[in-house]
């Protein structure tokens, strides 16, 4: 007899999201939640910039264009119901430079094919909208938004365990070994646990379990930290939208921006810099275990060939305050060194392939009795309740439940 019918592994929000979901379409049925730390929502969920994205750079037809503008409208709905506090602030893609407004254009190209509403913004436009911002004009994306995802993790976790779920903190996965009849689970206290099911969202470890269940052979998942700072309090108005840059499609991500948060601050990041350890949040922290794992992996080094100039870049941005400082006063003139002070960084999980390309799109893969999703970066907070659905959805059909 299994302890459990299904056992989600991972306590941030893309698991909650999938245990509570699936405890709404099969009641009766036991689930339980498996965080290795103390608390839910501590690394990737509890660590991001707080967007409700609305979808506008995502590959027109993809799992992330799809999800993200059904998960922003899902987590304000979400928001409305359990009383959580959000704002729809709408975001400004600000061009800095007349060889961005091209890359501009493309960007709304791109959101019209994802059936957003976006509208152009003149430079005299912009500074009416952002006195403090700086730019030859913009695009306006009224659908993004603000939000504490850990908040949300949390409510997500109340409804489990009202609706008879189980959710274990401190419960490190250590081995999982899949049989014809059950999945067996051994913690890192030694216990053995027994499930008819597993579905493992286990963000930064997502590779290492999938890998126990035989998949995952031409993938790892390769850490990259986000530096945040945060503004002094009398910067608290400075921007009333959130202030993005156009992306460069040369780099892999989208660059420093402008965030109001939740809690009334602004915050300035995130860069991207290779992290030295899978949970390693400052500069210092190494894992000689993680980096060993790393080199070792063919998709990593092509990676690092391919990438070299721009890696370089972000370490010298990450090591240099002033150098960060300029990044946001392409569009923010008025800022600063001394308006930048400490914030917590994150901790990007990235599946990199055997050939060294970045994976942009989510992945879900499965055995007979385990359900994997081996990369799920930004937007999968936005985009975490259809995640949800989707695998609620290959349960249903797949382990047979109903």
């Amino acid at each position: 007899m299994a302890d459990f019918d299904i056992v989600v592994i991972g306590g941030g929000i893309v698991g909650l999201s999938t245990a509570m979901q699936l405890s709404r379409r099969f009641p009766g049925i036991a689930i339980a939640v498996l965080e290795k730390e103390p608390i839910l929502a501590g690394h990737q969920t509890g660590r991001n910039s707080g967007v409700i994205h609305a979808g506008v750079y995502y590959e027109p037809g993809s799992l992330k264009a799809q999800f993200c503008r059904q998960g922003s409208a899902a987590t304000m709905r979400f928001c409305k119901e359990h009383g959580i506090p959000f704002e729809q602030r709408g975001k400004l893609l600000v061009a800095t430079r007349a060889d961005e407004l091209p890359r501009m254009e493309k960007l709304h190209e791109r959101a019209l094919a994802n059936g957003l509403l976006v509208h152009h913004v003149s430079k005299e436009e912009l500074v009416e909208r952002e006195p403090h911002v700086t730019g030859c004009g913009a695009l306006f994306v009224p659908a993004s938004g603000i939000v504490d995802y850990g908040r949300i993790t949390r409510h997500m976790g109340t409804n489990l365990t009202d609706a008879g779920g189980t959710i274990m903190t401190s419960a490190d996965v250590r081995d999982i070994s899949e049989q014809h009849d059950s999945v067996e689970i051994v913690l890192n206290d030694g216990i053995l646990l027994r499930a008819r099911h597993v579905v493992a969202c286990a963000g930064m470890n997502a590779d290492r379990l999938a890998r126990l269940c035989g998949l995952a052979a031409d993938l790892a998942i390769i850490p990259f930290r986000g530096e945040y700072f945060r503004l002094g309090s009398n910067r608290n108005r400075i921007v009333e939208h959130l202030i993005y840059p156009i992306p460069d499609p040369s780099l892999p991500f989208l660059g420093v921006h402008l965030t109001p948060m939740i809690d009334g601050f602004v915050t300035v990041g995130p860069n991207a810099v290779l992290a030295f350890a899978r949970n390693g949040y400052r500069f210092g922290d190494v894992s000689s275990n993680d980096l060993w794992e790393m080199a070792r992996f063919r998709g990593f080094r092509r990676m690092i060939i391919d990438n070299m100039r721009s890696g370089l870049t972000e370490i010298a941005n990450s090591l240099s305050r002033r150098r960060y400082l300029a990044l946001c006063q392409r569009y923010c003139p008025e800022l600063e060194l001394t308006d930048l002070h400490p914030h917590p960084a994150g901790i990007r999980a990235q599946a990199v392939n055997r050939d060294g390309r970045l994976l942009h799109d989510f992945l879900i893969e499965r055995t007979a009795r385990t359900i994997h999703v081996l990369n799920a970066p930004s937007p999968a907070a936005t985009s975490a309740l259809p995640i949800g659905r989707h695998i609620t959805d290959i349960a249903g059909a797949h382990f047979n439940y109903s």
